[in-house]
Protein backbone atom coordinates (compact mmCIF):
# COMPACT_ATOMS: atom_id res chain seq x y z
CA UNK A 1 0.00 0.00 0.00
CA UNK A 2 1.33 3.43 -0.94
CA UNK A 3 1.88 6.17 1.57
CA UNK A 4 -0.78 8.84 1.78
CA UNK A 5 -0.02 11.97 -0.26
CA UNK A 6 1.01 14.96 1.87
CA UNK A 7 -1.60 17.70 2.27
CA UNK A 8 0.33 20.26 0.18
CA UNK A 9 0.86 17.66 -2.58
CA UNK A 10 -2.82 16.72 -2.49
CA UNK A 11 -3.83 20.39 -2.68
CA UNK A 12 -1.51 20.90 -5.66
CA UNK A 13 -2.96 17.82 -7.35
CA UNK A 14 -6.56 19.00 -6.84
CA UNK A 15 -5.61 22.49 -8.04
CA UNK A 16 -4.07 21.10 -11.22
CA UNK A 17 -7.15 19.00 -12.01
CA UNK A 18 -9.42 22.01 -11.46
CA UNK A 19 -7.30 24.21 -13.70
CA UNK A 20 -7.23 21.46 -16.35
CA UNK A 21 -11.02 21.43 -16.20
CA UNK A 22 -11.13 25.15 -16.89
CA UNK A 23 -12.21 26.48 -13.51
CA UNK A 24 -10.84 30.04 -13.29
CA UNK A 25 -8.83 30.54 -10.09
CA UNK A 26 -10.16 34.08 -9.60
CA UNK A 27 -13.70 32.86 -8.85
CA UNK A 28 -14.76 32.48 -5.22
CA UNK A 29 -16.35 29.20 -6.20
CA UNK A 30 -12.93 27.90 -7.22
CA UNK A 31 -11.73 28.08 -3.61
CA UNK A 32 -14.96 26.68 -2.20
CA UNK A 33 -14.96 23.87 -4.75
CA UNK A 34 -11.34 22.95 -4.00
CA UNK A 35 -12.19 22.81 -0.31
CA UNK A 36 -15.29 20.70 -1.03
CA UNK A 37 -13.25 18.24 -3.11
CA UNK A 38 -10.55 17.96 -0.43
CA UNK A 39 -13.12 17.39 2.33
CA UNK A 40 -15.02 14.86 0.21
CA UNK A 41 -11.87 12.97 -0.76
CA UNK A 42 -11.26 12.42 2.96
CA UNK A 43 -14.88 11.52 3.75
CA UNK A 44 -17.09 10.55 0.80
CA UNK A 45 -20.15 10.65 3.10
CA UNK A 46 -20.09 14.46 3.03
CA UNK A 47 -21.14 14.41 -0.63
CA UNK A 48 -24.35 12.59 0.28
CA UNK A 49 -25.30 15.56 2.42
CA UNK A 50 -23.83 18.65 0.80
CA UNK A 51 -26.41 21.03 2.28
CA UNK A 52 -26.15 19.66 5.83
CA UNK A 53 -22.45 18.87 6.08
CA UNK A 54 -20.32 20.19 3.25
CA UNK A 55 -21.62 23.71 2.59
CA UNK A 56 -21.89 24.61 6.29
CA UNK A 57 -18.28 23.59 7.00
CA UNK A 58 -17.00 25.57 3.99
CA UNK A 59 -19.15 28.58 4.88
CA UNK A 60 -17.79 28.53 8.43
CA UNK A 61 -14.18 28.35 7.24
CA UNK A 62 -14.62 31.23 4.77
CA UNK A 63 -16.91 33.32 7.01
CA UNK A 64 -19.83 33.35 4.59
CA UNK A 65 -23.25 31.74 4.19
CA UNK A 66 -24.11 28.27 2.93
CA UNK A 67 -26.19 29.82 0.15
CA UNK A 68 -23.24 31.88 -1.10
CA UNK A 69 -21.03 28.77 -1.07
CA UNK A 70 -23.59 26.78 -3.08
CA UNK A 71 -24.11 29.58 -5.60
CA UNK A 72 -20.38 30.24 -6.06
CA UNK A 73 -19.66 26.53 -6.59
CA UNK A 74 -22.54 26.29 -9.08
CA UNK A 75 -21.15 29.29 -10.98
CA UNK A 76 -17.60 27.84 -11.07
CA UNK A 77 -18.95 24.53 -12.40
CA UNK A 78 -21.05 26.34 -15.01
CA UNK A 79 -18.05 28.33 -16.23
CA UNK A 80 -15.88 25.22 -16.48
CA UNK A 81 -18.70 23.32 -18.22
CA UNK A 82 -19.01 26.04 -20.87
CA UNK A 83 -15.30 26.84 -21.34
CA UNK A 84 -13.40 23.85 -20.00
CA UNK A 85 -11.62 20.92 -21.57
CA UNK A 86 -14.28 18.81 -23.30
CA UNK A 87 -12.13 15.66 -23.35
CA UNK A 88 -11.67 15.76 -19.57
CA UNK A 89 -15.44 16.05 -19.06
CA UNK A 90 -15.99 13.14 -21.45
CA UNK A 91 -13.46 11.07 -19.51
CA UNK A 92 -14.79 11.93 -16.03
CA UNK A 93 -18.53 12.11 -16.63
CA UNK A 94 -19.03 10.20 -19.88
CA UNK A 95 -20.54 13.27 -21.50
CA UNK A 96 -19.87 16.95 -22.08
CA UNK A 97 -21.62 20.12 -23.19
CA UNK A 98 -21.07 18.97 -26.80
CA UNK A 99 -23.65 16.22 -26.20
CA UNK A 100 -26.21 18.90 -25.37
CA UNK A 101 -26.31 17.63 -21.81
CA UNK A 102 -26.72 19.92 -18.85
CA UNK A 103 -23.79 20.35 -16.54
CA UNK A 104 -23.45 17.94 -13.61
CA UNK A 105 -24.99 19.01 -10.33
CA UNK A 106 -22.71 20.40 -7.64
CA UNK A 107 -22.75 17.13 -5.72
CA UNK A 108 -22.15 15.02 -8.87
CA UNK A 109 -19.21 17.22 -9.83
CA UNK A 110 -17.70 17.19 -6.34
CA UNK A 111 -18.24 13.44 -5.92
CA UNK A 112 -16.72 12.53 -9.29
CA UNK A 113 -13.60 14.66 -8.76
CA UNK A 114 -13.15 13.49 -5.16
CA UNK A 115 -13.57 9.87 -6.28
CA UNK A 116 -11.07 10.31 -9.13
CA UNK A 117 -8.52 11.82 -6.76
CA UNK A 118 -9.07 9.12 -4.15
CA UNK A 119 -8.57 6.40 -6.78
CA UNK A 120 -5.56 8.15 -8.34
CA UNK A 121 -3.69 8.51 -5.07
CA UNK A 122 -4.54 4.96 -3.99
CA UNK A 123 -2.36 3.85 -6.88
Amino acid sequence: MRERMSVPDLERYVTQIMLDMGIPAHLKGYHYLREAILISEQDMETVTSVTKLLYPSIAKRYHTTEQKVERAIRNAIEVSWQRGNISIFEELFGYSSLNGRQRPTNSEYIFRLADKIRLDIAG
